[in-house]
């Protein structure tokens, strides 16, 4: 069965061979005798000959040529292909251009595969008036005559980094190669990922001559970064041996995740068994070419031609390349008998315009735009098993989709036929169906503050050998994190404070950590070395001092003698208004001479505190006590502020010397201090609240400090502790206050900040503070130290004043209707005529009368 299968293939060899011959006899028989008849037009083309892409760009050139004047017999023109290898040598590339320049004299050349050979063949070409048309990316403005048969590169990483913003991905490394393809995409590749604000953790370019061991060392450099999605490009060959040191050194598990773009996936199927067993779970970017039956038929025929020359081949797929090259001499068969029309009619010979050829070809429709290929839609694959399988599509429109929108297919795009969003499902490095996270987990160091357990403290558990984190710090560390829209690995390890904090920044600098959370105030010179966050606490420090004795007649201090004299005089006169006015009529104010003095003055003190018993029944004497409670009312609640204000500035024994400050035990804070020219005599460090208190407790007289200067979540913790005795007598913002620190350039250090804005945005800061730092009663404002204003009557005149007029008032009222209604109108008349105020006064002491009012 062996034996008759090969022979069969040999004779299947045999036949394929005859008929390629014979055909290609008859398409040159036919040239020849239409050659007279038609005008011949020379195409050069530039190629590595020696490569498996030019090799097939050359076959699909010849193809397309043969086919297109088979099936447009009637056409005037014909181009006649002049092939030169360029060996890969752009000396070479040039060599051969000048020859079809200058001798040959063709009017346009499809150019090599590199940018380095196209940019020389560009300004030949330029210097010529010649249409050039090049499988390489490069900057096409400043060539005049180029024509790009490639997809237009910056939407591509448009599309990669549409990918990396699905995943929720923030950081990234990038893999290129190190030539002139790869250095001049790179901006334009870091320029979309920084719109979809997406951090480059690192760039590492690779050399074509680079050897094994080398492009080893610098991915097991990129593997202690942090970032663990890795975007490639670079040419099939080069990718090749990165994908098989990425497997052998650990970085194509899970957990990775590598994109690879259209310039290695274009030609996938080129790349060896060996090296797609090393890519399993990657995805790649490559150019959309819709399936028809004319692209089958293509490929079916280029399989015949390729197994004729190679039978080893027959299993390869056409790249895309191939095809465009297919199209692309169908757009200059058109050009040419286009232009050679024009010329006809015009008397004048015209250029060669390819970019105005529009046609359906293989590639479905195929035109250029702006000097590059009009083609947007790229197609996304998984690398599973021996091949790949393709999971969405993407486009500059409609982003990411499963499916492709019908509006690319020929119909309108409705709301009812839009395709769905996101990928397939996709298998992952390692065999995972989960996407990874996009880095490592995070190594956080957090701060064992032994001396204030409330911020940061590590518990360690010697028989699960397990430790756990608690503390103001490590609950809004979580709860920051925990608020991101995207998940953050990471780990909690604890750095007891042996040194000082900055030998922790230190170590984050040199990438012994990530991040560290705790007690770390922010600085300028930290700054430098490693990126905070926004601030979680308070800004500044505090100064803290002991409560002073009381003062047994702090109470009379609030007003001035000349007020308290008079404040007690209107008192008595108050009560001796309204005793004349009530006397006659009422019960409550008659009776001996002692009850009735008694009376007096119980009535008018009474009305301090708003307790006096007695009914009144005059409407004079109602008057004349509302009008005097509205004084007592002002006056007692001036004298409950000002008492208040003088026992809390009294109750602050702050010496103004300053004999001896304390501070926290390497803080930074005492050059603060001595660069603030502070009157002090020297500064005292200690470690916990309990040394604060033991040291204000013993003032500096005893060995002690008069004051303790700290940063103010110290300040609470403290006076939560020991706020009955201590209080903050002044505060200063002069610190940034604690953040969190991670190491240089990571995204997470601004979603964490945006994150921490939006806890004290909805006030869970303050509970997490209210729950560690429990009491804030003892914090007093800063201009809570300056004495209050004494009253004096000067305060106080203008409400005596009126409370006085008004008693006037209602006497003289009272005494009025009691002299009218003794005499009568007329004797009251002749009563005032006369002046008889002797009888006036006889008569305010005789027997009790009626009542009149």
């Amino acid at each position: 069965m062996e034996i008759k299968r090969k022979n069969t293939n040999v004779l299947i060899s045999i036949v394929v061979v005859i008929l390629s011959f014979t055909t290609s006899k008859l398409c040159a028989a036919c040239s020849s005798s239409s050659s007279t008849l038609s005008r011949e037009i020379s195409i050069g083309v530039v190629l590595d000959m020696g490569s498996v892409t030019g090799k097939t760009i050359h076959r699909c050139i010849t193809m397309a040529s043969s086919e297109f004047y088979a099936s447009h017999i009637h056409f005037k023109t014909r181009i006649v292909l002049h092939t030169r290898d360029s060996k890969g040598d752009p000396t070479h590339a040039i060599s051969a251009a000048l020859d079809l320049l200058e001798n040959v004299k063709v009017q346009a050349i499809i150019g090599p595969e590199t940018s380095l050979e196209t940019k020389f063949l560009a300004l030949l070409c330029g210097k010529a008036k010649v249409p050039m048309l090049s499988f390489s990316s490069v900057l096409s403005g400043i060539y005049p005559f180029l024509v790009q048969i490639k997809q237009d590169e910056s939407s591509q990483f448009k599309g990669i980094a549409s990918i990396l913003q699905s995943y929720k991905w923030r950081s990234v490394i990038i893999i290129y190669e190190d030539n002139d393809d790869g250095r001049e995409a790179l901006p334009c590749l870091i320029e979309s990922l920084q719109v979809a604000a997406v951090h480059i953790a690192s760039k590492s370019s690779i050399s074509p001559l680079s050897s094994d061991d080398q492009i080893n060392n610098d991915l097991h450099k990129l593997k202690t970064l942090q970032a663990t999605i890795y975007i490639v490009h670079m040419s099939p060959s080069l990718s090749s041996r990165l994908f098989l040191s990425a497997k052998r050194i650990g970085l194509m598990k899970e957990g990775y995740a590598w994109i690879v773009t259209d310039k290695t996936m274009n030609q996938f199927s080129s790349i060896d068994d060996e090296v797609i067993e090393s890519s399993q779970g990657l995805l790649g970017m490559k150019a959309y070419i819709p399936s028809s039956s004319k692209l089958r038929g293509f490929k079916s025929r280029w399989r015949m031609v390729v197994y004729a020359e190679d039978p080893l081949m027959e299993a390869r797929e056409m790249d895309v390349l191939g095809i465009w090259a297919y199209d692309t001499v169908w757009a200059l068969a058109n050009s040419t008998e286009r232009v050679w029309i024009e010329t006809l009619n015009a008397g004048n010979q015209g250029s060669l315009d390819v970019a105005r050829s529009k046609f359906t070809g293989l590639s479905d429709e195929f035109q250029f735009f702006d000097g590059k290929l009009h083609s947007e839609t790229f197609l996304i694959v998984n690398i599973i098993g021996k091949g790949e399988r393709r999971v969405g599509f993407w486009t500059p429109k409609h982003g990411i989709n499963k499916e492709l929108p019908t509006s690319f297919k020929g119909r309108s795009l409705s709301s009812s036929t839009t395709a769905k969003t996101g990928l397939e499902a996709v298998l992952w490095p390692g065999v995972s169906a989960t996407a990874p996270t996009g880095g490592r987990k995070l190594r956080i160091a957090v701060v064992n503050a032994s001396g204030f357990p409330e911020l940061s403290k590590v518990h360690y558990d010697p028989e699960t050998n397990t430790s756990s984190f608690t503390g103001h710090c490590v609950d809004v560390f979580i709860a920051a994190i925990n608020s991101l829209d995207y998940q953050v690995p990471y780990v909690f390890e604890n750095w007891e404070i042996l040194g000082t904090y900055n030998d922790l920044i230190d170590q984050i600098y040199h990438q012994k950590y990530d991040g560290a959370v705790g007690d770390i105030t922010i600085r300028t010179n930290r700054s430098m070395y490693v990126d905070f966050t926004m601030p979680f606490t308070e800004l500044g420090t505090g100064t803290v001092a002991r409560r002073g004795n009381s003062d047994i007649w702090v109470f009379l201090k609030p007003l001035r003698a000349n007020l308290w004299l008079t404040s007690a005089a209107f008192f008595v006169l108050m009560g001796l208004v309204v005793w004349t006015i009530e006397h006659p009529t009422n019960e409550e104010f008659q009776g001996s001479v002692a009850y009735q003095i008694g009376t007096i003055l119980w009535f008018g003190f009474s009305t301090l505190v708003y307790a006096h018993r007695e009914k009144l029944t005059s409407n004079l004497s109602r008057f004349v006590v509302i009008i005097w409670l509205f004084v007592v009312l002002i006056l007692t609640s001036s004298y409950t502020a000002t008492l208040s204000s003088m026992l809390t500035v009294r109750q602050i024994q702050l010496v103004t010397a300053r004999n001896y400050v304390g501070i926290q035990y390497g803080s930074f804070l005492g050059g603060l201090l001595v660069a603030s020219n502070l009157n002090f005599t020297g500064l005292h460090p200690y470690t916990s609240p309990e040394d604060y208190a033991s040291a204000l407790s013993g003032g500096s007289k005893s060995g002690g400090v008069t004051v303790i200067v700290d940063e103010l979540p110290y300040i609470k913790i403290f006076l939560a502790k020991y706020g009955k005795d201590y209080a903050m007598v002044a505060s200063q913002s002069n610190t940034a206050g604690w953040g969190f620190v991670f190491q240089k350039g990571l995204p997470l250090v601004s979603d964490m900040s945006q994150a921490i804005v939006k806890l004290r945005e909805e006030g869970k800061l303050e509970m997490m503070e209210k729950k560690w730092f429990k009491s804030q009663s003892s914090f007093m404002p800063e201009n809570a130290t300056s004495t209050p204003n004494i009253l004096n009557l000067d305060s106080f005149g203008g409400l005596f004043v009126v409370s006085f007029l008004s008693c006037v008032s209602v006497l003289f009222i009272r005494f009025t209707f009691v002299l009218f209604k003794k005499f009568g109108l007329k004797n009251f008349i002749k009563l005032l005529d006369g002046g008889k105020l002797a009888l006036m006064f006889r008569f305010l002491v005789s027997r009790r009368g009626n009542a009149i009012c």
